[in-house]
């Protein structure tokens, strides 16, 4: 039998530290399958918009945590410019 993959995006690939992460909590994973395809491609691009590493950290771990606590989409992000 084969096992299901993590649901992913529109546009971007979802990157494997960001999978980490969401794997790592069945909560976060839980609500990012919840989320349309369209929610997760923000989520990620978010995630990968970045130019510094501290931040790219940072954004993982508060996609994790946002998503825990319910969130939908980034917050304050004017929205994925590659859609």
């Amino acid at each position: 039998m084969r096992k299901k993959g993590i649901a992913i995006g529109t546009v971007h690939a979802l990157p494997e530290d960001l999978r980490k992460a969401l794997t790592s909590s069945l909560v976060a994973l839980t609500k990012w399958e919840d989320i349309t395809p369209l929610a997760r491609n923000e989520w990620i691009c978010w995630v990968v918009s970045v130019k510094k590493l501290e931040t790219r950290k940072n954004h993982i771990e508060r996609a994790r945590t946002e998503l825990v606590e319910g969130k939908r989409r980034p917050c304050c992000w004017a929205g994925c410019r590659h859609r």
